[in-house]
């Protein structure tokens, strides 16, 4: 499975970082054959507007099944779901701690986004 969880460092001792599409790191585990990718996200950090659309269309190509993530916006939220990726909001502490609550079957998949567009 691939996991993608916003970090606000580059490794799985890190801190979950509540935005998505401004996120400094996004980290994506693969379960199979247990690796970790490490995505500088600093070109979105200050985008103007579509950090979240752009972010979600990279995680698409990257192949992501699931995001991890604090806050997602509706543009984004509705990007990921058209590619498939399932969204659990609301995530916080250390990134490692969230792949493994995931992994266990210990979190709730979103039905929608949870924060507000960014204009």
């Amino acid at each position: 499975m691939k996991i993608a969880i916003t970090s606000l460092g580059q490794d799985l001792n890190s801190q979950v970082d509540p935005r998505f599409g401004r996120a400094a790191y996004i980290l994506m585990v693969d379960t199979v054959p247990n690796r970790v990718e490490v995505f500088d996200n600093s070109e979105n950090i200050n985008a103007f507007k579509g950090a979240g659309i752009q972010a979600a269309a990279m995680l698409s190509k990257k192949g992501a099944e699931v995001l991890l993530t604090g806050y997602c916006g509706p543009n984004a939220y509705k990007t990921l779901q058209a590619a498939g990726v399932k969204v659990v909001n609301d995530v916080s502490g250390k990134v490692k701690d969230a792949v493994d609550a995931l992994i266990e079957g210990n979190v709730t998949f979103a039905d929608s986004a949870n924060a507000e567009a960014h204009w």
